[in-house]
């Protein structure tokens, strides 16, 4: 097959923990002629779907193992199987680039997430199509709700709707120091909508990643255990990471989301887990098969190639 990707800038990979570079690894070993296209670098040409792409080529003593040369156009309807793997922020560039995506899929490419999917399933709301299995939350801009949320709630978390890594995330006590300014700032002064969930005192355990592949969890998570507060668990923001087996409560909330995941074309998606409770559906570029594989060898890139390309024998052009 030939499989672009779609992600950020290659220089800023971190070869030990990317799941992106993963996949890319497990597709070169099956013989797939494999492209890195940055974001900015996708365009539309009279209706036609086009990138700037470069070859990716293995090479040992390269940077993350790969070599590749300077991009060139490639006309996107010619490949079999794009991966976005964009990270956040979903700003609008991030939507014109589904847009872009969206046609080469018109036209008999697979497309890994599903461009639509990837902008109606915002990654901190789409947790609403879940009530029964999250912790109270709020969506809202207006600084009264938020207000009167937290006075039923007393510890709460406000977070962007739009970031990843643990950026902007605030935990509010019941002191309230800094409530009304932390809302004026998260909200841009009442303009944008944010999240408001009540703390799970869980996280000092961690704030699990569990990986689903069409709609199928791992049989591990990545336990992402604070250091510094309890906040936040992100490795980004200095957690430690520590790979556990899924426990019932895990499996139950995966069973619940699972068919609205494969109904919608969101094929690799990470969501987070804190306790009893699913805290964020990561659908953009989700992390951490790397961590996990690294202990538990369950070949699940692979495998997943390799379901790729049977799809491809049986429906070709599909």
């Amino acid at each position: 097959m030939k499989i672009a990707m779609v992600m950020d800038r290659w220089e800023l990979l971190k070869p030990y923990k990317d799941t992106s570079l993963l996949l890319l690894e497990a597709a070169h070993q099956r013989g797939h002629a494999l492209f890195y296209i940055e974001a900015p670098h996708l365009k539309v040409l009279e209706g036609v779907p086009w990138a700037m792409a470069s070859l990716l080529e293995a090479q040992s003593g390269a940077f993350a193992g790969f070599a590749h040369g300077s991009p060139a156009a490639l006309d996107l309807r010619e490949c079999d199987l794009i991966f976005m793997r964009k990270d956040p922020p979903f700003d609008l560039p991030y939507i014109y680039n589904t847009y872009v995506l969206e046609l080469a899929e018109r036209q008999g490419v697979r497309v890994i997430n599903r461009p639509a999917a990837l902008r109606d399933c915002n990654e901190k709301f789409f947790i609403s199509h879940f009530p029964q299995c999250c912790a109270p939350t709020l969506i809202s801009a207006r600084m009264q709700d938020i207000e009167d949320f937290f006075s039923v709630h007393q510890d709460i978390i406000l977070k962007p709707l739009d970031g990843m890594g643990g950026m902007g995330i605030l935990r509010i006590r019941a002191d309230a120091v800094n409530l009304l300014s932390a809302i004026e700032l998260l909200t841009h002064n009442g303009t944008v909508p944010i999240m408001a969930q009540q703390f799970i005192p869980e996280i000092s355990a961690g704030d699990k990643r569990i990986l689903l592949i069409d709609g199928e969890p791992l049989p591990y998570a990545l336990a992402r255990i604070p250091l510094r507060d309890l906040t936040r668990g992100n490795l980004a923001a200095g957690g430690r990471g520590e790979v556990q087996p899924l426990t019932a409560d895990d499996f139950w909330i995966c069973s619940q989301i699972a068919p609205t995941l494969v109904e919608r074309g969101l094929r690799f998606v990470g969501i987070d887990v804190i306790g009893r409770f699913l805290t964020e559906i990561n659908v953009t570029s989700p992390t951490c098969l790397r961590e996990i594989e690294n202990e538990v060898a369950l070949y699940s890139a692979q495998h997943f190639i390799e379901r790729l390309e049977l799809e491809q024998e049986i429906n070709p052009g599909l």
